[in-house]
């Protein structure tokens, strides 16, 4: 139910591009208690940008509701939140979904 409200209001949103979109309906599917991360999600959508990947979370104007925090760096590391509280907020949002974060870092093994 969630899920579809969401995808519309973000199918629905002028002003972000179409790999914006994209890539904030990938992370809304990404399911409670798992990450992935800024490269999977480029593979998924065919481009190796991580970076843009990266970019386009940057932008959503719907955390935590579009889970970008569940997105990760390859190595472990959280990465960016650029939603309120920043990388803390974003380590706290983990720790409630029963990640271990220690040092900036999450188990990758949790995918």
């Amino acid at each position: 139910m969630k899920y579809d409200r969401y995808k519309n209001i973000i199918l629905a949103n002028d002003t972000l591009t179409g790999f914006e979109k994209r890539v904030l309906l990938n992370a809304l599917s990404i399911p409670r208690g798992k990450v992935t991360t800024y490269l999977s999600i480029a593979k998924s959508l065919g481009t190796r940008a991580a970076r843009a990947v990266g970019q386009a979370l940057s932008k959503n104007p719907y955390a935590p509701n579009v889970p970008c925090h569940r997105v990760i760096m390859s190595d472990g590391r959280i990465g960016g939140y650029s939603g309120g509280g920043g990388v803390k907020r974003k380590a706290d949002l983990l720790r409630r979904e029963g990640h271990g974060v220690c040092k900036g870092r999450i188990r990758v093994s949790n995918q």
